[in-house]
């Protein structure tokens, strides 16, 4: 063997490892889901058919994809709005506003899902509160349905949007925005022609992060849902745990999986992925 071949062996012998693992732990598992979808209950496409024939399916497919994009949107308003104020802020007040930020993310998913039906059921605070304003008469319906999963979502999705529009705001030059106000623009031409180009990186960092996680998202929907909206994780479980019907779960799993590629790969057309990630040079 060559000298130049040797560094390419050592590399190949320190990445086998990592390379075993994944072809273990995540490929042979995704390839055979993708083999059960087409084999269950019997070899064909047929619980693939289901997507164009089935009105359950369609409105299980369509039900998820409306509350990701509702969830991505308010998850990204939100997040722009607190993440522009802490890059704003005082060294010392962008420490309390980013612990703020990262407090949620190490609390239970479990009991962040359970604090809203709690705030949000019919005798919840916010129905007690309203009612005792005298603003409504009777509790509004505000969990165990799609209003609720959305909250519920939203919150949690708000952090993950914070962060990387938050990276990308920091690496904006202040005095881009101080040459802009010195040659006479305002506050809000500054920030709409100086700050927001500069910032959307990060914005579609963001969206990306949030609509993907929200896809496959459970545990909230499932229990702010209350069963009575489901969304394609849930729909999933139901199939395989409850229902046995292996073939159209599996087939549900592998189009969320191929929507997730899908994802990326529109969103690589229109941005670079791996700069916006922070691995592009």
């Amino acid at each position: 063997m060559t000298a130049a071949g040797r560094p390419a062996l050592g590399w190949w012998l320190l990445i086998l490892p990592a390379l075993l693992l994944l072809l273990v732990f995540y490929v042979a598992p995704i390839l055979q889901v993708l083999a059960i979808s087409v084999t269950e209950p019997e070899p064909g496409l047929g619980n693939y058919e289901r997507i164009f024939t089935s009105e359950s399916v369609q409105r299980v497919i369509l039900t998820t994809l409306r509350i990701c994009l509702i969830t991505t949107v308010l998850a990204l308003l939100l997040g722009y709005a607190i993440a522009h104020a802490i890059t704003l802020a005082s060294p010392r007040a962008r420490g309390w506003w980013i612990m703020a930020v990262l407090v949620p993310l190490w609390i239970s998913v479990l009991v962040r899902a359970f604090a809203w039906v709690t705030l949000l059921r019919r005798q919840g605070l916010v129905n007690n509160t309203l009612m005792n304003a005298g603003v409504i008469t009777e509790p509004l319906p505000l969990v165990w349905n799609e209003f609720g999963i959305i909250v519920g979502m939203v919150h949690y999705m708000v952090p993950f949007a914070v962060l990387p529009m938050l990276a990308s705001m920091r690496e904006i030059d202040p005095r881009l925005l101080a040459a802009a106000r010195g040659l006479g623009a305002s506050r809000a031409q500054v920030f709409r022609s100086v700050f927001l180009p500069l910032s959307m990186p990060g914005v579609i960092a963001a969206a990306v992060l949030v609509f993907i996680f929200s896809l496959g998202f459970y545990i909230t929907p499932a229990i702010l849902g209350g069963g009575k909206t489901l969304m394609v994780a849930e729909w999933i479980s139901l199939q395989i745990l409850d229902l046995i019907r292996w073939g159209l779960g599996t087939m549900m799993a592998t189009m969320l999986i191929i929507a997730i590629l899908v994802t990326l790969a529109v969103f690589s057309r229109i941005v670079d992925l791996r700069r916006i990630f922070g691995s592009g040079a």
